[in-house]
């Protein structure tokens, strides 16, 4: 039989170690990043701050869409790892890094009919539209160095180290801040400051992350000619891995999309109701975004080393973890939904609604946690396929249960109640689908190693 290395208390340890800065990364950074937000609010017009929320949102759909190079990265990484084959660690590094960079060029390529195409979709006022077009296409310019930069983060996930990605990540938000705040007050630069600074920052960001990346290959080569790429790792499994997963962002993309698009029909109560909702699922996101980044780079290696064993330990260990965040978020969410909406708007009757819909935010924490936890799992051993299609499945119950169908599936509930039985009914059917596969994917995986 195989020998089992580490206990769950080794094991537990490792997770922590790998969450702590991902889970502190995600928390500070979208608040550094509101310096945007701040510059533009103090320029004197509202339109720059609905400006800037345009561009963002350009920007950041896009961005989005590319996490992919992110995910991809970190199983091969972690798989390459565990085989103790720094070679081909390498050649992943090296043929991610490509990969994004063309991407990035190719995203600037298409820029001014990428933002004509989104703009036309958002149908913003006219003045907002053309300041915010200025804004996305100055900042597309980091796309390559954006990309570039998340496939960095993920080799060096995949290598089990999330320190590194926690100080990319907050120094590219601090310079952002030191850059946008001097080009707009001291270079008198303007709303258009903003913009450059956030792609200066970027690019300051990629060079930061390459110096990290070259200190923790620790005299190991990290690029590979690349001769080496063709012959030497397989490309067909490295271009199905990171398709699967691109469209599985598509899928999650759609859902999201939807929430807004859908809510919008409901008015514009509903609308920012669902608004304030969902940011009670983006804050339990930071902290399960963080358990599922150290189930990537564990059962990653795991998967690479050839020891299921230690895999099912982890996803043990991960789902106490994932147990205690539940029970914590839904007790705080239970105790303080109504406090909390206030904070984030001053407006009755949208506080109201919220609380209104208690019982949609406590059943958040409850029904998403599993989808976090073996999302991370399957993206370490690279078992993107089985994502996808589960993924594919839960979508088609979401759009059944909240377009006008789930009238009939839902008899007596109103359409806003619809929409988030439909999007919990996603995450629940993408956490317990992937569990249902779990033993057979890790033996397909993982098969045990020879004695």
């Amino acid at each position: 039989m195989q020998t089992l290395n580490y206990s769950l208390g080794k094991i537990n340890h490792m997770i922590l170690r790998l969450a702590l800065p991902a889970i502190f990364s995600n928390i500070t950074v979208p608040l550094l990043g509101l310096c945007d937000t701040f510059i533009s609010g103090h320029l004197g017009a509202e339109r720059y701050i609905a400006a800037i929320a345009v561009g963002t949102m350009l920007v950041n759909s896009l961005y989005w869409l590319f996490g992919f190079l992110r995910m991809g990265t970190t199983g091969l990484t972690a798989e390459a790892l565990g085989r103790g084959d720094d070679r081909l660690r390498s050649r992943v590094f090296t043929a991610a890094f490509l990969l994004a960079v063309a991407l990035g060029v190719l995203l600037i390529l298409l820029s001014p009919l990428l933002s004509s195409i989104m703009l036309w979709i958002m149908e913003p006022e006219p003045a907002t539209a053309l300041l915010g077009r200025d804004y996305f296409l100055v900042s597309i310019l980091a796309a390559p160095a954006f990309l570039a930069t998340m496939t960095v983060t993920g080799w060096m996930i995949g290598s089990q180290n999330t320190l590194y990605p926690m100080i990319t990540a907050i120094s590219v938000n601090v310079i952002n801040i030191a850059l946008s705040f001097s080009l707009v007050y001291f270079f008198g630069r303007g709303f258009m400051g903003v913009a450059w600074g956030t792609c200066a920052a970027n690019w300051c960001g990629l060079a930061i992350s390459l110096l990290l990346a070259r200190r923790l290959s620790r005299g190991t080569p990290l690029w590979a000619p690349l001769r080496q790429l063709r012959s030497g790792m397989d490309l067909r499994r490295f271009f199905r891995v990171n398709s699967d997963l691109m469209m599985r962002s598509a899928c999650i993309m759609a859902v999201l999309f939807a929430m807004t698009s859908l809510g919008g029909r409901m008015g514009d109560r509903t609308l920012a109701v669902n608004a304030i909702i969902m940011q009670f699922f983006m804050f339990f996101s930071y902290f399960m975004d963080g358990f599922a980044f150290a189930g990537e780079a564990l059962c990653g290696r795991f998967a690479g080393q050839r020891r299921p064993a230690d895999i099912h330990l982890t996803v043990r260990g991960l789902s106490l973890w994932a147990t205690a965040m539940t029970v914590s978020f839904t007790a705080i969410y239970f105790l303080f939904t109504t406090p909390i909406a206030s904070m984030l708007t001053d407006k009755l009757p949208v506080v109201e609604g919220v609380s209104s819909m208690l019982p949609v935010v406590c059943l958040i924490p409850l029904i998403s946690a599993a989808a976090f936890i073996f999302d991370g799992i399957y993206i370490g051993m690279t078992a993107t396929g089985r994502l996808l299609i589960t993924t594919l499945v839960a979508m088609a119950a979401f759009f059944l249960l909240s377009l006008p169908t789930g009238a009939y599936l839902l008899p007596g509930l109103t359409p806003d109640v619809r929409l988030w039985c439909g999007f919990l009914t996603f995450l629940l059917l993408r956490g317990a689908l992937l569990a249902i596969l779990l033993p057979g994917t890790v033996k397909r995986r993982a098969p045990s190693a020879a004695i």
